[in-house]
């Protein structure tokens, strides 16, 4: 396990979100709070359509919530502008999806080094951050290769050395090795939880799979639209 915890890297205060349906209103979330602290590796571990990727996508600043406040790093981000939003969104988070998203058109280290220059990093260093993730992950001599010459694995690796190559304060993962195969799973999970910890970001990772759960600091759910401890 971690140091204890120290400064709150996110923190969800009573966030809410509703959804127009045919059926009329849905709410997903009402009125959940959550708190991720530097260094501490979460499992959001919850059946589908409770809304674990509406709340990653609150946390993640990809969609506002109707009620309560988003807080990065002590920062209220509910009422800023898009521009400001985004700004915060590239320097202090990042994301892993169950599909990796790469540019098919760009090498792995291209991929990994297009999010740092967004954000202002020159090439040269982007792409030595990128070569040095790439290492870290056991990618060294697949650094010129497009994401069709790679494995499955191979590119969920790149996947999340991308998220990590702006060095977020906050990781936020949607089932990050759930589309591989049982040992690569194992094997790509155990080099994401080593980098986070290496680096000290706080992640909050939603899982199907209690086995990886059990391997994270803590376990919370989704009930009745609120975050809770799981009680398994």
């Amino acid at each position: 396990m971690n140091n204890p915890p120290s400064a709150v890297s996110l923190e969800l205060r009573g966030v809410g979100r509703r959804f127009r349906t045919e059926a009329g209103e849905l709410t997903v979330l009402d009125g959940a709070d959550l708190v991720l602290r530097a260094g501490e590796i979460v499992a959001l571990v919850a059946p589908s359509g409770t809304g674990k990727s509406t709340l990653l996508h609150l946390a993640g600043l990809l969609e506002r919530p109707d009620t309560g406040e988003v807080f990065i790093a002590g920062q209220a981000a509910g009422t800023l502008g898009d521009d400001a939003r985004t700004a915060i969104r590239r320097a202090t988070i990042g994301f892993v999806y169950q599909f990796h998203h790469l540019l098919p058109e760009f090498s792995a280290v291209e991929n990994i080094a297009l999010p740092q220059m967004a954000a202002g990093i020159g090439q040269g260093e982007a792409e030595t951050r990128a070569r040095d993730l790439m290492a870290r992950f056991g990618l060294a001599g697949r650094e010129g290769h497009r994401p069709g010459k790679l494995s499955g694995g191979e590119q969920q690796r790149v996947a999340i050395a991308r998220a990590l190559a702006n060095r977020p304060r906050v990781l936020l993962a949607d089932e990050p090795t759930g589309n591989l195969d049982v040992g690569t799973s194992e094997v790509v999970f155990a080099e994401l939880l080593q980098q986070v910890r290496e680096q000290g970001v706080a992640a909050l990772i939603a899982t199907h799979n209690p086995a990886l759960a059990a391997r994270m600091d803590r376990t919370v759910t989704l009930a009745g639209g609120r975050v809770v401890t799981n009680p398994g």
